[in-house]
């Protein structure tokens, strides 16, 4: 049986047949392996018994056809990945990249007719280069770099580094997430490097998740539309965008040897819709992760790559593995196209061993791996170079990761142009005003200003003190693992005010902070958390962060400057929640602005909004709790080298606010909050149903309307008309206050309590701008997908029986309009 029928009946089982698991709780403060300490509950849970393996085989293949839709503009516009359509806060256009794809693969096949057996497996097998990741030239093909980061393109000068995903999520605004996504993809390219290796996309399930701060928060739909904007924008930019890491990679500790486990519905809602919403799209690559998914290996999952991601999404590009990920050469009959960066393992890298290259010759030449299979992949890996344009004046790669400052291999290309603009602008649209009493902020030109904390000041080696920034930083915490910096942007403003300013940039010196604010006009503690991968060790953090507290002290100096001075702000710098509870209350604490990771101008960012330059608007992108027991996920530690752990997502659908809502746990501040300098007035709730655009697929539409599930098909998850505008919301939104300033306005919806769902779930949101006593009209446009939930048995999105209800309003619990959604459209 070829793999296209056997994927269509492997449902993803929340556990393997035969595995078993046990839970055993342990204490608060226990030391694990390698010495760690973690001050949070912890859980070890039963190891598995094994990962699931293919025996070796004869495989046959037969390639996933293209999904047979035909487009209908303008609905569904005919799209190159260079000229997405134009960005929307209310977007109603699906791009359609079939027939660039389609150009693609036949420019691909013409190219790889005259192609050997080796040539194929040379096109697929990672090797050492000038990138991080290298695809050598075969013919006339040039070969192919890849490189990190998420933020900026890494290991090169001359280059920006921009605000984090956390960031760029906190502002809720689309257009900053392509403007943010098409400077990066345009420096990458000025580089020469063909493949960046982001966005990341994976769910902040667990708040102290090392690599949280470089994907788009706690919600799968806040994180597909930044997931889908930012791709957009950076292929535009002519870079190949990879969506990573594919997919349940939550957690730094034992990333390689732990089992998510996962039940099919929680996978395909939650954790799988950031991935879709990236292939929507028209994203390159996807790149798998390290873990194991209900006991198979991530990048040997034939479920997850081939029947989710191949068959139900319809990608068409190809899927590489994450840098050693790739643990048997089989993991290519599970959809597996190309291995990073070649070798078995880190350690074998010299030696050149890898799974694909000879083993994959092999394997071929005996039988087992069929060579059409062989053709899908280089096929799809050269299709995606001719969908970007590559093959079209591309630049050469005029950098070295190896060797940044040969003056041979480096060419200092400055890719930077005007970038640092949408930087600053990110910086403060994504920073959240969690409190402001008696008007403390905006700043109204005090008298005198002491700025307290390591987190205000330059970092003492500079911002690139340590190796892949692993490491305690001093100064301003701009990325994870990882600065202008606050004093000095400061200090300019203060300048053209007449403002005295203080600093002191020792966080332990207690006495020295309380006796520097005495007496000041204003008093402002920057505080900071970081965290990143697991390969590097930070103070006891393994990449994950050990506790939610604030590091080098962060909450002793907050109450020690409170203590001395009654007008205390609080600024944070953080990868993401922080349990704020021992100072948030103090009548001192007059503000508190949560700044996220704003990159190479987040000192100008933060001072933008502490003087009101910018009136802020950004939103939670996640909850921040009480109380670290109050999650519904932690990290699971634990396990010696060998152990495989099981992490078991008993939680379901019900991660962050969704948790906390069905269990009514009241928040210290809830997902999708956010002040502003103003205020904001709802009202005038309408829903209209929107008549379908595109006729073609009819029978589908009604067969939802009554009922029915999307068939098992390929592309049946981004069929277009499972994504067609089906109901238009509008409403006004009036500022009441004093100032300009903008609102996001987010839609929850509220399914019947018998579908299984939490009790809101986002599903739209938009930003509205107005000035005082003007009043302008948001919009919001829900598909049918997003009025479906899973359907496990039946394999497809339907729409629930029951009255669905939804909301409208300022954050998950600030409801101001409620309306119903009507029964057919």
């Amino acid at each position: 049986m070829g793999l296209l029928a056997l994927s269509s009946l492997l449902l993803l089982l929340p556990f393997a047949v035969g595995q078993t698991t046990t839970s055993v709780s342990l204490p608060s403060g226990v030391t694990v392996t390698g010495g760690t300490t973690f001050s949070s509950p912890t859980t070890y849970l039963a190891t598995e018994t094994g990962a699931l393996t293919n025996p070796i085989s004869y495989y046959s293949f037969t390639a996933f056809p293209t999904p047979s839709t035909t487009p209908d503009p303008p609905v569904y516009p005919p799209t190159d990945p260079l000229d997405p359509p134009p960005v929307s806060q209310d977007p109603t256009i699906v791009p359609d990249f079939a027939a660039a794809w389609a150009t693609a693969h036949a420019k691909a096949r013409q190219l790889l007719s005259n192609f050997t057996l080796l040539d194929k497996v040379n096109l697929t097998t990672g090797i050492a280069g000038r990138c991080v990741g290298n695809i050598g030239a075969v013919g006339d093909f040039p070969g192919l770099c890849l490189e990190d980061s998420p933020t900026g393109v890494r290991y090169t000068d001359l280059v920006t580094s921009f605000p984090a995903g956390i960031t760029t999520a906190s502002t809720w605004n689309r257009a900053l997430m392509r403007t943010r996504g098409q400077y990066i993809g345009e420096e990458f390219k000025g580089k020469g490097a063909h493949i960046a290796l982001g966005p990341m996309m994976n769910m902040g399930r667990n708040p102290q998740g090392g690599r949280n701060w470089e994907g788009f928060g706690a919600d799968p739909f806040l994180s597909g539309e930044s997931a889908y904007e930012t791709v957009l924008g950076m292929q535009s930019g002519g870079v190949q965008a990879v969506a990573k890491h594919y997919v349940n990679n939550e957690q730094e500790w034992k990333r390689t040897m732990e089992s998510s486990n996962v039940d099919d519905r929680t996978e395909h809602e939650i954790y799988t819709h950031p991935f879709m919403r990236a292939v929507m799209a028209g994203v390159s690559s996807v790149m798998c992760s390290y873990n194991l998914i209900n006991d198979t290996y991530a990048c040997n999952n034939n479920k997850t790559l081939n029947d989710i991601m191949k068959r139900e999404f319809g990608f068409q590009g190809y899927i590489q593995s994450d840098w050693w990920a790739t643990m048997d050469t089989l993991g290519i009959i599970n959809g597996l196209d190309m291995t990073m960066p070649g070798t078995v393992s880190s350690s074998d890298a010299v030696q050149g061993q890898s799974y694909f290259g000879g083993n994959l010759t092999t394997y071929v030449m005996n039988g087992t791996i069929s060579p059409e299979r062989l053709d899908d992949m280089a096929e799809r890996i050269v299709a995606s170079w001719y969908y970007m344009h590559q093959d079209e004046g591309y630049p050469p790669v005029s950098f070295d990761m190896n060797d940044p400052w040969n003056a041979t291999t480096n060419l200092h290309v400055n890719v930077q142009a005007n970038h640092s603009t949408v930087v600053r602008t990110i910086g403060a649209a994504g920073a959240v005003l969690l409190k402001n009493e008696n008007n403390a902020l905006p700043l109204d030109k005090p008298r005198s200003i002491a700025l307290v904390g390591s987190d205000a000041g330059p970092p003492v080696m500079g911002p690139n003190q340590y190796a892949d920034q692993g490491g305690d930083p001093t100064g301003i915490l701009a990325m994870g693992w990882g600065s202008g910096w606050p004093y000095e942007a400061i200090q300019a403003r203060a300048r053209e005010d007449q403002t005295s300013v203080y600093w002191d940039f020792d966080n332990w010196d207690l006495w020295q902070a309380g006796n520097r604010v005495t007496d000041q006009s204003v008093a402002i503690v920057f505080v900071n958390s970081d965290s990143g991968e697991g390969y590097i060790y930070v103070d006891g953090n393994y990449g994950d962060r050990k506790n939610l507290t604030a590091w080098h002290g962060g909450d002793e100096l907050i109450q020690t400057v409170a203590a001395n001075n009654n007008n205390t702000i609080v600024v944070i710098n953080s990868v993401g929640p922080l349990i704020l509870e021992p100072w948030i209350e103090n009548p001192n604490v007059t503000a508190v602005l949560w700044a996220s990771l704003g990159g190479n101008e987040a000192g100008n960012s933060i001072t933008d909004v502490l003087y009101g330059d910018w009136n802020p608007s950004g939103k939670l992108p996640y909850t921040i709790a009480k109380n670290v027991t109050d999650y519904p996920a932690h990290v699971i530690t634990g396990g010696t080298v060998e152990d495989i752990l099981s992490i078991n997502y008993t939680e379901g659908l019900f991660i962050d606010y969704r948790w906390f809502d069905a269990h009514d746990i009241m928040p210290r501040f809830e997902f999708g909050y956010g002040l502003s300098y103003t205020t904001f007035e709802f009202s005038d709730l309408t829903i209209t149903p929107v008549s379908p655009m595109d006729t073609a697929d009819m029978t589908l539409v009604n067969n939802w309307e009554n009922g029915g599930a999307s068939p098992i098909a390929e592309g049946s998850s981004t069929a277009l008309w499972l994504h067609m505008p089906a109901y238009q919301v509008t409403f006004n939104i009036t500022n009441t206050g004093s100032v300009y300033g903008g609102e996001i306005a987010q839609l929850y919806l509220h399914h019947p309590a018998e579908v299984g769902e939490p009790p809101s779930v986002l599903k739209g949101f938009t930003d509205v701008w107005a000035a005082p006593g003007e009043t302008a009209t948001g919009s919001i446009t829900l598909s049918r997908h997003e009025l479906s939930v899973w359907d496990v048995v039946r394999q497809g999105w339907a729409k629930p029986d029951g009255t669905i209800t939804f909301s409208v309003g300022a954050s998950s619990r600030d409801f101001r309009l409620n309306g119903t959604i009507p029964a057919a459209a």
